[in-house]
């Protein structure tokens, strides 16, 4: 259970912890079990919310988004035009009423990341939550000050002559990437497509990778 001891006696489980909830993960819970006992919400309904996040809004719907941008040159050019109206015409419910949503492409001549300095203003809707990464102090000043560096630090390697450009989120403005398509996947289909992105290339630390194996033969 997380120590050195040898003997097994109930007294020595967790001695050092390891199972104790961190303070956040701790004050979650003491205001989710206040607002259950004053009636002001159900458990059902924070389950539901945390099933809705986890299962239904996520970063598959972003995915689903760049997809078509790669194979539908009309959508792309609607998508960065207006990324509001663009991904509402693909179907994104529940965008924030005032905030648009901006996306910005990566080229073989510019490599974008976002970040949100103040707190973490981050595209929900299409991304799911945001990961703890992103709302840290360090990921928050670092990567507008050292973005190659950071970006290293997740195993992206931009090359020399490539300009970064680094783009801070806030309550009116949420960005998303459009990463580059990569190399050999002529032949993929957009749900095949939309399974190589992940969120980080969305929030443009990481790329799409092309597909393991590659594409049976027509």
């Amino acid at each position: 259970m997380g120590h050195d001891h040898d003997h097994d006696h109930d007294q020595d489980q967790d001695q050092d912890h390891s199972d104790v909830p961190p303070p956040l993960a701790l004050r979650v819970k003491a205001l989710q079990s206040v607002l259950a006992a004053k009636s002001i919400v159900s458990e059902a309904t924070v389950d539901r919310i945390v099933d809705a996040y986890e299962h239904r809004i996520g970063p598959h719907l972003g995915a689903g988004v760049i997809a078509r941008a790669w194979i539908d040159p009309a959508f792309r050019e609607r998508l960065l035009a207006d990324g509001t109206e663009a991904a509402r015409d693909h179907g994104i419910r529940g965008l924030d009423p005032g905030v648009r949503l901006v996306v910005v492409e990566n080229t073989a001549d510019v490599h974008n990341v976002v970040v949100c300095t103040l707190c973490s203003c981050y595209p929900l809707q299409l991304l799911g939550m945001p990961p703890v990464w992103y709302k840290s102090a360090p990921y928050r000043s670092r990567v507008v000050q050292d973005p190659r560096g950071v970006l290293a630090e997740f195993g992206t390697d931009v090359d020399d002559d490539v300009e970064v450009r680094v783009w801070d989120s806030n309550s009116e403005v949420r960005y998303l990437v459009l990463p580059e398509r990569p190399a050999g996947t002529d032949e993929l289909d957009e749900a095949a497509l939309a399974a190589l992105v992940g969120r980080n290339a969305m929030v443009g630390v990481e790329h799409v990778l092309p597909p393991a194996d590659p594409p049976p033969a027509p």
